[in-house]
């Protein structure tokens, strides 16, 4: 990750009627911004921005950096990132609202939905044996790379751009591992669960999570794909920042504030500003105080219950460290469990472009977190682990 230092520091804190116990002091809010400042800073990040809420509000939010450096803007509240895998957590509430309707059931093999899949090579058995419930969990045993066969040349596709493409690869392609057995991290397996929602429903999967998660959650300002005109302005460009290893010198490209996502959309194509992130992990945590109706409209679009079964530890995400006994994360179906101490945090991770972010809420207290940054080291968010670590783990501390 990269960025530019800023002139100004827009920083602020919003501490209203909450428990004493649960507002941000403002030394300690201090203190976390600048750790925030210093961490993006001295990984060159352009642009980044961070929300804390407790029973569905913001209380803390931070601003650092541009959201497009050339012209010099800064972030704001309104500023628009781009939350690629956390999308994933979208797909799977709207597999589990199907599921709910009687539709599907989780233990159905993907191939009753998705029979092009039969053409995927499975050395352990039968493909029929892959279940809604593995993809879920990134326990299919499918690739990771949506599109491996890339070289990254500018003529090339950022991602593969529809069905047919996908579909022409799976002869190509074959189960890694015994299905179910361990976590592997898939992005096609969501491609083919969001193929599930548009068979059963009929809606493009963009149509079906717009009408039935985003629309009565008040996501107002979140889309997919291209951004709309009326948004434009609010919407962050992306950076790359590369090293020269023979000189040390960083090369910072400005990736605009547009890319094509393709076929890739149901597995992370959410863009908003922080503010519809932060509603959506008020009905994460089933957070409206005094509010009836929204607790009403919460429940519609998915009970809690449901949620809470989303969350139960399934697969330890490193082996290694699970086989020592150390293994401090672990998927759910969809949302990821991360332990910090005594405190399991449910949440996600993003990163495609230049764009990395992450969510995270506490089952327990109703807190909850939401960073975003638009600036991407050469690697990915793996290259980027001393800043990316550090503040997710101050800002934990917060909600802990």
């Amino acid at each position: 990750m990269m960025s530019c230092r800023a002139a100004a520091v827009l920083a602020f804190v919003v501490v209203a009627r909450l428990p004493a116990q649960r507002a941000i002091s403002p030394a300690k809010w201090a203190a976390f911004t600048r750790t925030f400042d210093a961490y993006t800073d001295s990984d060159r990040v352009v642009g980044a921005s961070v929300a804390v809420l407790h029973d569905g509000r913001v209380v803390a939010h931070h601003e650092h950096g541009f959201a497009d450096r050339a012209r010099g803007q800064r972030v704001t509240e309104r500023t628009i990132f781009h939350y690629a895998s956390i999308t994933k957590t979208l797909t799977a509430i709207a597999i589990m609202q199907l599921r709910d309707r009687g539709l599907l059931a989780l233990d159905d093999p993907i191939v009753r939905y998705v029979p092009e899949l039969r053409r995927v090579h499975d050395a352990f058995g039968t493909i029929d044996s892959v279940t809604l419930r593995m993809l879920l969990s990134h326990a299919a045993g499918f690739q990771n790379p949506t599109w491996p066969y890339t070289e990254g040349k500018p003529w090339q596709p950022f991602e593969p751009t529809d069905w047919s493409q996908l579909v022409a690869m799976m002869p190509y392609q074959e189960v890694l591992f015994k299905p179910g057995s361990r976590f592997s991290y898939s992005n096609p397996g969501y491609i083919y669960l969001a193929r599930v929602i548009e068979r059963l429903t009929g809606d493009p999967w963009e149509t079906y999570v717009q009408k039935n998660i985003l629309s009565p959650l008040g996501l107002t300002r979140s889309y997919f794909g291209a951004t709309p005109y009326y948004l434009a302005a609010d919407r962050s460009h992306n950076y790359y920042a590369r090293r020269d290893s023979a000189t040390g010198r960083d090369t910072l490209i400005d990736n605009g504030a547009e890319f094509d996502p393709g076929i890739t959309i149901p597995n992370g194509g959410w863009n908003a500003p922080l503010a519809d992130v932060a509603r959506y992990l008020a009905f994460l945590t089933n957070s409206a105080p005094r509010d009836t109706a929204l607790l009403t409209r919460y429940g519609a679009v998915l009970p809690h219950r449901d949620l809470q079964e989303m969350w139960q530890p399934r697969y330890p995400t490193d082996l290694q460290a699970s086989a020592r006994g150390s293994a401090d994360e672990s998927i759910g179906l969809a949302f990821f469990v991360l332990r910090r101490g005594t405190t399991a945090f449910i949440g996600h991770t993003g990163g495609q472009a230049g764009f990395t972010s992450f969510i995270y809420l506490n089952p327990t207290t109703s807190d909850a977190v939401v960073v975003a940054f638009n600036t991407e080291k050469q690697g990915g968010i793996g290259a980027s682990r001393s800043s990316f670590q550090v503040i997710r783990d101050r800002v934990l501390d917060l909600i802990r």
